[in-house]
């Protein structure tokens, strides 16, 4: 049985940082991409960025490119989404995904991911 687990959401000022983590566990992710979006309240769930488990490939959004990264532990299954120099407007549950054979073009879509995580709050105040 798959599941993703997401940790280390909270509440923080703006201009911190905050570090995610994704833990996986149920199958090898190793053919697999590790995506993190978010949810703001009243607001559809965006993509924030993915990673491809293979071969440490990323992608971001525009909106957090040169602020969040992301990153992987192979030996703890684990995937981490970095957040730095966070602003109110970040304010969101964070969710982890993990998805087969996805292509660089459906990588923001929410139905190219199998599996997801229940997410993690993350509040910034400002």
């Amino acid at each position: 049985q798959v599941q993703l687990v997401e940790s280390g959401g909270g509440l923080v000022q703006a201009g911190g940082s905050l570090r995610l983590s994704c833990a996986a566990s149920g199958r090898t992710f190793s053919s697999y991409t590790m995506g993190w979006f978010r949810q703001a309240p009243g607001k559809e769930r965006e993509f924030v960025g993915a990673i491809r488990w293979s071969n440490l490939i990323r992608y971001y959004s525009d909106t957090v490119k040169g602020r969040f990264t992301i990153s992987r532990d192979n030996a703890k299954n684990t995937v981490y989404l970095q957040m730095n120099r966070l602003k109110p407007e970040d304010t969101a549950v964070y969710y982890c995904a993990a998805g087969a054979a996805i292509n660089t073009q459906s990588l923001g879509g929410m139905a190219s991911y199998d599996y997801w995580g229940p997410g993690t709050q993350v509040t910034v105040s400002s």
